[in-house]
């Protein structure tokens, strides 16, 4: 979906997301959607988590920035994950999320290091609770 531009798989996937994550969306205010930076929006065209987040029956409100490029995160092994995202995100101006349940939407967690990032802008903006859904969880062997 993500590197090959096949947008048509949010349809699916959110669809077995409402059914999976049900009792994490059931009491939800609002999905906010993982945000790329502006270059990686511009080059991919589209942002797989919002496209995600369209098939959640939730109000979408784009409430984080990222506020810095970053490498991959799959370019990183998962020591290097969480420094790579710590402070690339923020909250909107003139958005406003206290007391709100909110779910994050992504595509995929490996570590869980953009989720924790995102979660922590949210969190310190007053919401009252923060969870979070993927598509996919990614696990990562050690080397033997």
């Amino acid at each position: 979906m993500k590197y090959d531009g096949c947008r048509s798989l949010a349809g699916g996937l959110g669809k077995r997301l409402l059914e999976v994550a049900g009792d994490v969306l059931r009491g939800a205010d609002i999905a906010v959607p993982v945000p790329l930076h502006a270059r990686r929006r511009r080059s991919r065209g589209f942002n797989q988590a919002a496209d995600l987040a369209r098939h959640l029956n939730l109000p979408i409100v784009r409430a984080l920035v990222r506020t810095r490029a970053t490498p991959s995160q799959t370019d990183l092994p998962a020591a290097r994950r969480h420094a790579n995202v710590r402070g690339a995100f923020a909250l909107r101006r003139r958005h406003d999320v206290r007391g709100l349940r909110v779910i994050i939407v992504d595509d995929v967690v490996t570590t869980g290091a953009t989720l924790e990032a995102c979660a922590r802008v949210l969190i310190d903006a007053g919401a009252a609770s923060v969870s979070a859904v993927t598509a996919a969880r990614a696990v990562i062997r050690p080397l033997e």
